[in-house]
């Protein structure tokens, strides 16, 4: 796979810490990171090591203590709330371990429902995405009535239909037996590849961070 020199995510110094009980934890210390236009990156670390928290605050859920993040040219702290919605909604694809999917809506609009928003629906690229996750048989069913796995790669396919400069992703397969678990890790790799945007995986599994293009650990605050 190519890997493309435009950065599209950078992470300088960043910190955060929470207050509990009184006293202050320090959950990033000085985060240094940098994906470029179709890389991978799978991220590590031990529970509560601050992985969520890292992937929160890219996505502007969050606000940093200290320290910068950049999506391609915008500086997200910089960003008001309605500036962070909008480059949620036009630049970033969220998929966590929860599909996070709408009940009331069946396959087709689930898929859809970001990039109408966004005013991005590209008819081509949602059949193109429909075959590649073999939903074309689903489309007229509801989230209930769909495995995990299926649901997962509907969330995927959601993520990806306004084609992201960046694709995050929190424990994606944490609810998904092992099989299945490849199979969606596999899609989403190859479709990463095809739309050229960049990806972070937060995962327990370092099996899973083998097959993305680089695997960086988070422990003690510092990314190693």
């Amino acid at each position: 796979m190519t890997i493309g020199h435009q950065i599209v995510l950078s992470v300088r110094n960043l910190t955060k810490a929470y207050r509990s009980a009184g006293e202050e934890i320090a959950v990033l210390r000085g985060v240094n990171l940098s994906i470029t236009a179709g890389e991978r990156v799978a991220l590590t670390g031990e529970s509560g090591s601050g992985k969520s928290t890292l992937l929160h605050l890219i996505a502007g859920l969050d606000q940093a203590d200290s320290g910068e993040i950049r999506l391609d040219d915008t500086l997200i702290s910089d960003l008001s709330d309605a500036g962070r919605a909008a480059m949620r909604r036009d630049r970033l694809g969220l998929v966590f371990q929860q599909f996070n999917l709408i009940p009331s809506l069946n396959v087709r609009d689930n898929l859809v429902f970001q990039s109408r928003i966004a005013g991005r629906h590209d008819a081509a690229w949602h059949a193109e995405l429909v075959e590649r996750l073999g939903l074309g048989d689903l489309l007229n069913r509801y989230p209930e009535q769909l495995s995990g796995g299926q649901q997962q790669r509907v969330a995927i396919g959601r993520s990806l239909a306004i084609k992201p400069l960046l694709l995050l992703a929190d424990e994606p397969t944490g609810n998904l037996d092992e099989a299945t678990a490849d199979d969606v890790l596999a899609l989403t790799r190859d479709l990463v590849t095809r739309t050229g945007c960049g990806f972070l995986m937060v995962t327990h599994s370092t099996r899973l961070a083998a097959t993305l293009d680089r695997h960086i650990n988070l422990s003690a605050g510092l990314v190693a």
